[in-house]
């Protein structure tokens, strides 16, 4: 039986993905910063663990009691959605302690074991306003444009060792807390040039059709592909306009 490790468990895509390999006979490790035993069904194959990204004495205590893993699923992360002018430095930092550092300590955690077994498989979720840029998200696609960039670095040093990487890029989810957790952290609130800007992309989301945006059980699925399939391709976008967003970046491209 194999194991996965996943970050962010207590809602949205950490929590989808923990089902969905639970429900194909893996053994998960679903970790959260305040553990929750109620949100995932009861099951012999199931450990929750308390884990914090920013912290390094926590990844330590996490990945010593999680014991040997198979997978790794960086799904941890918040989210800020604010002009760059109105966001505060200490916010920016925060987006990247989680989104950006937490992803490299997590990986690096694991990786003394994956190493000296020769096997072992690091699925990055990142997003797809990587591919195509959205208003009012500067800070927040940095922080998760430099893991595709770290991830797609990492895999040529880990080749070698039979360990592989991959990146799950999903779409705009709005049945996921990523609203509720950029409202918290805007602390100053949208500065009063930027309003129609705002105005405009609330807009403009609040009309997107309900098959034109990312459902958890999307990403679950890419994430199972990802830690399943050697011959998927580096980047796999999950949810439909993530889809339509890197056909349109690769036509690009090519034209």
């Amino acid at each position: 039986m194999k194991t996965v490790l996943i970050t962010g468990c207590s809602t949205g895509f950490g929590l989808e993905i923990a089902r969905y390999f639970l429900d194909r006979d893996w053994s998960v490790i679903a970790t959260m910063r305040k553990p929750r035993e109620d949100v995932l069904p009861r099951s012999e194959r199931l450990t929750i663990l308390p884990l914090d990204v920013t912290s390094a004495a926590s990844i330590a205590a996490c990945v010593a009691a999680a014991g040997p893993v198979d997978v790794l699923v960086n799904n941890a992360g918040v989210g800020l959605l604010n002009a760059l002018e109105g966001t505060p430095m200490e916010a920016v930092r925060t987006v990247f302690e989680t989104n950006t550092f937490g992803v490299m300590a997590m990986t690096q955690a694991v990786l003394p074991e994956f190493r000296a077994r020769k096997a072992g498989v690091i699925v990055n979720v990142t997003s797809g306003v990587t591919v195509k840029p959205l208003h009012l998200l500067s800070v927040y696609t940095a922080s998760k444009a430099a893991v595709n960039a770290f991830s797609e670095s990492v895999a040529l040093e880990l080749e070698p060792f039979g360990v592989r990487v991959r990146v799950v890029l999903p779409g705009r989810a709005p049945e996921t807390a990523f609203g509720q957790n950029a409202r918290a952290l805007m602390s100053t609130g949208i500065p009063e040039a930027y309003a129609e800007i705002a105005e405009g992309v609330f807009a403009k989301w609040g009309k997107q059709p309900v098959d034109e945006v990312t459902h958890a059980v999307d990403v679950a699925e890419a994430v199972w592909r990802a830690a399943t399939d050697p011959s998927c391709p580096m980047r796999l976008p999950a949810g439909a306009d993530a889809v339509a967003a890197m056909a349109a970046a690769a036509g690009s491209v090519l034209a």
